[in-house]
This record gives structure tokens, C-alpha cells and sequence, in this order.
């Protein structure tokens, strides 16, 4: 049974859609499509606008939208890693040095794609097979409770529930993640170089699967329907 957020949507008074990442075979049923211009640099985040108005954004090893989204996507490499990496250090000031840098780089590993389509747009509830993630766009306060309801059944012995690692926005939608099979979340939207296409209160809390289904589930035993969130929404004028 697919998990069902409409209660926790209305609990947080999330009005912004929730926005999945899909990796399927099929593109027709994520109609609406929209998709970067062939050769040009694009954001994948500069589409945010058109994935509130319902559309979805279509990308391919062959049009990424940028060559590091296509790295990290699709493991299509442009550059040598000398260039790649003096670009990250000496162009963009990412890590203080180019071992530092090329550390990460050792450690961090592409998304490799199942299907040649990664679509980024509402959630489609019957093409929930190939869903990878799925993102939250919140202010403080939904950030702090979803943060909450994340730790809400995870043991001391399990992998933290909440991880916030170096990274590019995109990365931050599923590649970060070194298992999607487990609950766990990503404090995401944090690339100060795709902030400029959200609004500036906005951050991303960004789920796997199991994670999504514990948000969902949360019920009137826990803390989202208890005094805490309830006095903060008042507060808030909600």
C-alpha cells in the first residue's frame, strides 16, 4: 500500500507540492514534460517554478542540464579529473585544497541510473515503482518537525536519520544517499549555487522511500498532534 501524506500535509500546512525523483522507462505518464535546452547550462533547480505549476522536468545522459548534474546523475564524464577537480577548488572554493578534494571525490560515487530517464516533478502515485525520493520544499518551523518525525522510531544502533553532507543540490536528491532501502533524510538545498532559484526561506528535506512511509504514518500518539506543535502553530498565526 502506497503511503498516503494528505494528514501530515495538513498537520505542517505544506501547501508547496511534494516533488519526487524518478528513475522509469516510460516518460508518458509524467505528462506535463519540460525539459533543459540541448547545450545550454540549466539548473535542474531553475525549473522549481515549473514544478509548482505541476509540470515535470525530463533529463538524460544526453541533455543533463549541466555537466556536474550529469556526472552525478548519469556518470557521464566531460572533464579529466586534474581539470574537474581545480575547477571545484580554485574556481568555486568548494575544499581547501585539491587532496581534500580529491578525497571526496575517491569516496563520493555517481548515481547510476536504472532506465535512461530521471524525471523531477509531482508525485505520480501509480508510477510510485520507480521512485527514488521525494523532497519536501519547508520553511524553518515544517523543517524542524519533519527533522523531529524523522528520529521519531530510530534506534541509537540504526543509521542516523537525518544526514546534511557536502554536496551539489542535485546530489542532494538521491546520490548522497549510500542506501536508498533504508529511512533516512537529506537536509538538502543547501548548494548556495542553486539557492538562487528558491525562495529564500526555503530549504529541502529530501526522503527515501521508508523514510516517507514513517512520515506518513505518524499518528495522534506522536508529537504532531501534541502541544509543542500545536502552540508553535498558534504562534504562527496558523
Amino acid at each position: 500500500m502506497k503511503p498516503e501524506p494528505k494528514n501530515l500535509l495538513k498537520r505542517i500546512n505544506l501547501v508547496t507540492p511534494l516533488i519526487g525523483f524518478y528513475d522509469a522507462p516510460d516518460i508518458a505518464h509524467f505528462k506535463p514534460l519540460v525539459k533543459p535546452q540541448p547545450r545550454k547550462h540549466m539548473c535542474i533547480f531553475s525549473f522549481y517554478k515549473r514544478w509548482l505549476k505541476g509540470e515535470t522536468l525530463h533529463i538524460t545522459k544526453d541533455n543533463p542540464g549541466c555537466g556536474g548534474c550529469g556526472y552525478w546523475l548519469f556518470n557521464s564524464v566531460t572533464r579529466s579529473r586534474k581539470d574537474y577537480v581545480e575547477f571545484l577548488v580554485d574556481d568555486e572554493g568548494l575544499k581547501s585544497s585539491h587532496d581534500l578534494m580529491n578525497q571526496w571525490l575517491d569516496y563520493r560515487q555517481p548515481y547510476e541510473p536504472e532506465y535512461p530517464n530521471i524525471l523531477i516533478g509531482p508525485l505520480q502515485q501509480d508510477q510510485y515503482d520507480y521512485l527514488k525520493s521525494i523532497t519536501f520544499y519547508v520553511n524553518s518551523d515544517q523543517l524542524s518537525l519533519l527533522i523531529l518525525g524523522a528520529n521519531y522510531n530510530n534506534a541509537p544502533s540504526d543509521p542516523p536519520p537525518v544526514i546534511a553532507p557536502f554536496g551539489s543540490g542535485c546530489m542532494e536528491l538521491v546520490t548522497l544517499f549510500e542506501d536508498l532501502n533504508i529511512p533516512q533524510a537529506i537536509i538538502g538545498a543547501t548548494d548556495i549555487a542553486m539557492r538562487q532559484y528558491l525562495p529564500p526561506d526555503i530549504l529541502a528535506f529530501t526522503v527515501t522511500k521508508p523514510m516517507f512511509k514513517q512520515l506518513c504514518e505518524l499518528d495522534e500518539n506522536s508529537f504532531l498532534y501534541k502541544k509543542f506543535w500545536d502552540n508553535l502553530r498558534k504562534a504562527r498565526g496558523l
